[in-house]
Parts: C-alpha cells; sequence; structure tokens
C-alpha cells in the first residue's frame, strides 16, 4: 500500500500552529505597539486597558482583513516592490485607532512610523520565538521481500 506524505510545512500555519503560538504572537504584537507608542509620536494610548484592547483588535484585524486586502491590492504590491505593504499596514493601524476608544494616531506620517515599527520589532521577535525545528524525518518504507528468480 503506499503511503502519501504531504508537505510539512502545511501542518505549521499560524491558525494551525495551537494555543501557545497563537498566544505567543498577541504578546508579541503586544510588545510591538507599546514599542512603537513609545518611540514614535503621534502614537498615544490612554490606559492598558485601552492598550490591551489596541492589540487584540490589531491582531484580529491582522488575521481577518489583511490577506483581503493583500489579494485585492496585489498589483499594486508587486508593481511597488512591497512598499505598498507599509501602506497597507498604515492604514489598518489607522483603522485599529478608529475601532478602539483610548488609542489615537495622530496622522499619515504617524500611522507609517508605527506601522515600520511594529512590522519590524514583530519580525524579529517571532524569528527568535516561534519553534522553527525541522519535522522528523520519516522512517523509511518497509521494501518487498526479495524474490529469488534462479534457486539453482
Amino acid at each position: 500500500m503506499a503511503i502519501i506524505r504531504f508537505f510539512h510545512l502545511s501542518q505549521e500555519s499560524f491558525r494551525q500552529g495551537g494555543l501557545r503560538n497563537t498566544v505567543l504572537r498577541i504578546l508579541i504584537t503586544g510588545v510591538a505597539v507599546f514599542l512603537a507608542v513609545a518611540t514614535v509620536p503621534g502614537l498615544e494610548v490612554e490606559n492598558l486597558s485601552a492598550g490591551i484592547a489596541t492589540v487584540l483588535v490589531l491582531t484580529i484585524l491582522n488575521v481577518i482583513v489583511r490577506p483581503i486586502l493583500l489579494l485585492i491590492t496585489l498589483p499594486l504590491i508587486v508593481f511597488t516592490l512591497g512598499l505598498f505593504l507599509v501602506i497597507l499596514n498604515a492604514l489598518l493601524l489607522a483603522l485599529t485607532a478608529f475601532l478602539v476608544k483610548g488609542f489615537t494616531v495622530s496622522g499619515f506620517w504617524s500611522a507609517v512610523g508605527g506601522a515600520l515599527v511594529i512590522s519590524i520589532v514583530t519580525t524579529v521577535l517571532n524569528h527568535l520565538t516561534v519553534d522553527r525545528h525541522p519535522p522528523p524525518p520519516f522512517p523509511p518504507e518497509p521494501g518487498r521481500p526479495l524474490k529469488v528468480i534462479n534457486p539453482e
């Protein structure tokens, strides 16, 4: 019987990575958002609960809305060699500020700066913390038994 083996990376996506990876990515986004608020002028959070709401809303928007926007704007992303991704991230940050009371973005360039900081920090921290170990090797398939053609 033939054994069908699927590509191992199909089982390591963000949505199927388990609760640990999901919580870890939310925490990383939280660190990135609070670092952006602390360093970029024009990003402000009134209190801790507004900051936590900002992190959760931004995470939900990145999981649900961002893939749709990427698909819609794919030609523009290719034409600008990926620079339009910064604009998309800034728009998602501005949408987060619109949805969360207590989180404000003062202008377009503040949103772009915040999006850059959040993107860089999440990329670096995800690379350092998320498990990227290779899958275990597959056991060798048992071969067919040898046939003796000329027994003499």
